[in-house]
C-alpha cells in the first residue's frame, strides 16, 4: 500500500448484530470478532480469506448526538501530522487531531471543504 490508497473501510452502527447478518448473507462475508473491552466488540470483515475492514456498534455518545449509522473509509499517508495540516491548508477541518491507536498506527479524522468525512492512516505495520 502507498500513499493515497484506500486501505480500510469501517461501519459504525448502532445494532453491529443486525448489519453483521445484512453484509454476510449480502456479500458472503465473515468476521473475525475481537473483544476491545471498553470499545466493545469489533467484528473484522473477511472476504476471499482477506482482511477488509470492520464493523462495530456505534458510541453512545454519537448515538445521543444523533449521528447516524456510517461507513468510514480510511486513506493511507505518509505522515498522519503533516497530511492533516495540508488538510486545513486547503480548506479542509480536522475533527480529530493525529492520535496513535497502540499496534494498529495513526489516524485523524477530516472532512473536505464539500462536507465529505474520511480518515487518514499510517498503519503500525
Amino acid at each position: 500500500m502507498a500513499h493515497g490508497d484506500w486501505f480500510w473501510h469501517e461501519l459504525s452502527t448502532s445494532d453491529a448484530g443486525a448489519a453483521k447478518a445484512f453484509y454476510g448473507e449480502m456479500f458472503g462475508w465473515g468476521w473475525d470478532d475481537m473483544d476491545m473491552g471498553e470499545i466493545g466488540m469489533y467484528s473484522v470483515i473477511q472476504h476471499g480469506g482477506q482482511p477488509h475492514g470492520g464493523v462495530m456498534t456505534m458510541p453512545a455518545e454519537q448515538r445521543g448526538m444523533g449521528v447516524p449509522p456510517h461507513w468510514m473509509n480510511y486513506i493511507q499517508v505518509d505522515d498522519v501530522d503533516a497530511s492533516a495540516a495540508k488538510a486545513k491548508s486547503l480548506g479542509g477541518v480536522v475533527h480529530a487531531e493525529p492520535f496513535d491507536i497502540p499496534e494498529v498506527g495513526r489516524m485523524s479524522v477530516i472532512q473536505d471543504p464539500q462536507g465529505a468525512v474520511f480518515s487518514i492512516m499510517k498503519p503500525a505495520s
